[in-house]
């Protein structure tokens, strides 16, 4: 079996198709789902976020594999295929991992270095987990990504060559709009309490604005959000249901949105209508917008009206470029590269150990085979003398296969070793099905358990 990825991000695509090929959170599940399903695909998992939507897959064959995972994200996206077909990339093998450590790491991410990607990607192995469809291979390969990820911000300063969308999103406000180059005493409306918005609100209380309001479909999520924020010394906080977005529109300085809705949260006339309802109060000042829902939360219309700064993912886009941090991604890149070769070699590695464990069986057997035979002959044996001569056959049998065991798998750690796993089975006349058996076996036996606490999130 082997790693493939197929995918579309915002290096491949327009941010219009990556919007409209957004996967909701039970979308995500039934391709999983049906990748399953799928004859080519053993294992897999999405990495779905505001600005990628990748599968990965354990397949046996590679074209079948890449026909039936693009057909795939093309249904479940609701994209047709010919359409989508222009967009996707392929990574297979080596790249694939190579792919996963440097999205892990924020080198493909849209603001080099943002740490919020390890987040995603621990949610992703996460949601594999609980399906079952993320099996040795897929579990390995994102807890190393989350491992590769976390040892990048630790060992270079790839940190200071981007920030994550919400700060990069407000940075871009500020420079859009000189009403918001502090946004200390500012009103701030959060709409949404999930992963991105729960960050948008924490950075905006860090950030020092006098009022909060956090709204969102289950009011309860945005009760226990605003009571994070606002324990003792914290911000002033209120929760919101959607239905009261409008009012709280016409009241706050800048508005943040990141909701999973599948249609506009927010129209233009909503935002017409706020920018009315406040000049009636007296208060004559502008609107500040940040959307980083995909696909959008806010009318790309309001982008046109006066008094209005809007930032969206599309904007975001166009305004991002890599900081000039060369000596840090260099860095990065370098730690990829190391650990996608310790990676292939661990793979490679594994892969002989069913052999090895089936050989071992098989001389096992033969032992006991030979020590049964050997109490027919000499059945006057005390029970010292046969512990004697059965630890000596015993240690005999373990030292001739030490040395080649060992070596074999140190060999099918190298490229191309993989090899040396069907040179062992044909010299030893291993049986097919015992080394079969015992893979099933070790695959059932190390499901994969819940995500390292210790690993994701920095």
């Amino acid at each position: 079996m082997s790693l493939l990825v197929v995918g579309l991000s915002h290096r491949s695509a327009p941010v219009s198709v990556l919007e409209r090929a957004a996967l909701a959170e039970d979308a995500r599940a039934k391709l999983l789902h049906d990748t399953l399903a799928a004859e080519p695909a053993t294992e897999a998992a999405v990495l779905a976020t505001c600005n990628r939507i990748e599968l990965y897959a354990d397949v046996d064959k590679f074209h079948a594999g890449v026909a039936e995972l693009s057909t795939l994200l093309a249904q479940h996206s609701g994209v047709g295929l010919e359409e989508l077909t222009p967009y996707l990339y392929v990574h297979y093998e080596d790249r694939a991992v190579h792919h996963l450590l440097s999205v892990a790491c924020g080198l493909d991410s849209m603001v080099i270095g943002e740490g919020q990607i390890l987040g995603q990607i621990k949610d992703a192995l996460a949601l594999g987990q609980e399906l079952h469809t993320a099996g040795r291979l897929l579990n390995d390969l994102f807890q190393q990504a989350l491992r590769v990820g976390k040892r990048a911000h630790s060992e270079t300063g790839i940190d200071r060559a981007g920030q994550s969308l919400v700060t990069f999103g407000l940075a871009q406000l500020a420079a859009a709009s000189s009403g918001l180059a502090s946004l200390t005493g500012r009103r701030a409306l959060v709409v949404g309490a999930g992963s991105m918005s729960s960050l948008a609100a924490a950075t905006l209380a860090r950030a020092g604005v006098a009022e909060l309001a956090i709204a969102n479909r289950t009011v309860a999520r945005a009760e226990r959000l605003a009571r994070v924020l606002a324990e003792p010394g914290g911000v002033a906080t209120r929760a919101l249901a959607m239905a009261d977005v409008p009012a709280a529109l016409a009241e706050a300085d800048l508005v943040v949105s990141c909701t999973g809705a599948t249609g506009l949260v927010l129209t233009a006339d909503d935002v017409k209508a706020a920018l009315a309802a406040r000049a009636r109060t007296g208060d004559g000042s502008g609107l500040a917008l940040l959307d980083l829902a995909m696909p959008r939360d806010i009318d790309g219309a309001a982008h046109g009206i006066e008094g209005v700064h809007l930032v969206d993912i599309e904007s975001l886009a166009a305004a991002s470029a890599d900081a000039p941090m060369a000596a840090d991604v260099d860095a990065v890149r370098a730690i990829v590269s190391e650990e996608v070769a310790a990676f292939g070699a661990a793979q490679r590695a594994a892969r002989i150990t069913p052999t090895v464990v089936a050989l071992r069986a098989m001389a096992a057997d033969v032992v006991t085979g030979e020590l049964s035979r050997l109490d027919g002959r000499l059945p006057d044996l005390d029970d010292k003398q046969r512990a004697e001569i059965t630890q000596t056959v015993r240690r005999v049998v373990d030292k001739l296969l030490h040395a080649p065991t060992v070596r074999v798998k140190q060999l099918a750690g190298e490229p191309g070793g993989a090899g040396y796993a069907d040179a062992l089975r044909e010299l030893f006349d291993l049986d097919p099905q015992a080394v079969a058996a015992v893979s099933r076996a070790d695959t059932q036996g190390s499901a994969p358990g819940p995500a390292d606490p210790n690993r994701g999130r920095p």
